[in-house]
C-alpha cells in the first residue's frame, strides 16, 4: 500500500486529507460517525476575535451543482474556541489547524499569539474578511493587503502561518506571491466563490444577506485552475481545495499542485466523505504502482 504521509510545512500529516473550515464545525457531530483521528487533519470553523452569531436566515441555499452560504462566520470567539472546542479536538491522533479572522490587523495579531500560544498545529489565516478600515474589502483582494496581514501573523505565531487565498481576484498567483514574500510557510485555496440567486417570484435574492459564496461540485474546475497557476507561482506548500468529493478529484487537484486537499461541502451530504476520499487516493496509487502520494503533486503534463 502506498505512503500517505506527507510534510506540509513542517508538520507531519498521517494523510493528505483534511476537512475544510466552515463544513466540519468542531467536529462534535461528526465524531459520532467516526475517529476523527482517521483524518488527516481538521481545520476549525472560521474564527474571530469575539463570539460571532452570524447573519441573519435565510443564510444558506442550494443551487445546481453546488451551494451558496452567508452564514457569516457563527463562532464563539478564539477565547471560547480554546476554553470549550480545543480541549476536545486534543484527545484526537490529527492535526488542528485554526481558521481565523479578524477586522484589523492589531486583532488579527493577537487572535495569532492566543492561537499558537494555545497548541493548535497550524494557522489557516483568512484574508476573505471585511477590512474595515479600508473602504470595506475584503483583505484578500488586495496584495499588499495579504502582505501585511501575514507579517503580522508570522510575528506573533510559533506554528506554521498558512494563508487562505480569495478567488475573486484578477490574478490569484499575484496573491500567492503575496503571501509567500511576507513570510507565510503555506496556501491554501480556494475559498468560495461570490455568488448570488433570485427568488423570480418575490424578485428578492434567496439569501437575507443578498450574496454568498458559492462551494461544491461545480467550482472544482476553477479551484484546479487556480491551484496550478498558484503552484507555478511560488514555491511553499499548497492546500488545495474546492468541489472535492471523490479520491479522483483529490488526484486531480494534487496533480495540478496541492501537496494536501480539504475536502468541505461533500460533507453535508456524506458525513464521511474524508474517508472515502483518503482511501480513493490510496486505490489511485496502488493502481499506478505510485509508492508515495508525494509524488503526485505538481506532476500534470502539460498539453
Amino acid at each position: 500500500m502506498a505512503d500517505l504521509r506527507v510534510n506540509f510545512a513542517g508538520v507531519e500529516f498521517k494523510n493528505p486529507v483534511v476537512t475544510a473550515s466552515g463544513t466540519f464545525g468542531f467536529g462534535r457531530e461528526y465524531s459520532e460517525f467516526y475517529d476523527l483521528s482517521e483524518l488527516g487533519g481538521i481545520c476549525v470553523k472560521g474564527l474571530t476575535p469575539k463570539l460571532q452569531l452570524g447573519n441573519p436566515p435565510p443564510r444558506i441555499a442550494e443551487t445546481t451543482g453546488g451551494m451558496l452560504n452567508s452564514v457569516g462566520l457563527q463562532n464563539p470567539g478564539v477565547d471560547g474556541f480554546i476554553e470549550t472546542e480545543l480541549p476536545f479536538l486534543k484527545q484526537f491522533d490529527t492535526r488542528i489547524i485554526a481558521n481565523f479572522s479578524a477586522p484589523t490587523i492589531d486583532e488579527f495579531a493577537l487572535a495569532a499569539r492566543k492561537l499558537s500560544d494555545a497548541g493548535v498545529d497550524m494557522l489557516e489565516v483568512n484574508v476573505s474578511c471585511p477590512n474595515v478600515k479600508n473602504g470595506g474589502i475584503a483583505f484578500g483582494t488586495s496584495a499588499s493587503a495579504i502582505a501585511e496581514v501575514t507579517e503580522a501573523v508570522r510575528r506573533n505565531s510559533d506554528v506554521p502561518v498558512m494563508v487562505k487565498l480569495s478567488p475573486n481576484v484578477t490574478d490569484i498567483a499575484e496573491m500567492a506571491r503575496a503571501a509567500e514574500g511576507a513570510g507565510a510557510d503555506a496556501i491554501s485555496l480556494i475559498n468560495t466563490l461570490l455568488g448570488m440567486r433570485i427568488d423570480i417570484n418575490s424578485k428578492k435574492p434567496v439569501l437575507a444577506n443578498n450574496t454568498g459564496g458559492l462551494s461544491g461540485a461545480a467550482v472544482l474546475p476553477v479551484a484546479v485552475r487556480m491551484v496550478w497557476q498558484a503552484r507555478s507561482a511560488v514555491k511553499i506548500p499548497i492546500l488545495g481545495m474546492g468541489g472535492i468529493f471523490t479520491g479522483e478529484d483529490a488526484v486531480e487537484m494534487m496533480l495540478a499542485g496541492a501537496d494536501i486537499i480539504a475536502v468541505g461541502t461533500a460533507l453535508l451530504t456524506y458525513p464521511d466523505a474524508p474517508l472515502t476520499v483518503r482511501d480513493g487516493i490510496a486505490k489511485y496509487l496502488d493502481a499506478k504502482k505510485i509508492d508515495r502520494v508525494t509524488e503526485i503533486s505538481g506532476a500534470v503534463t502539460l498539453n
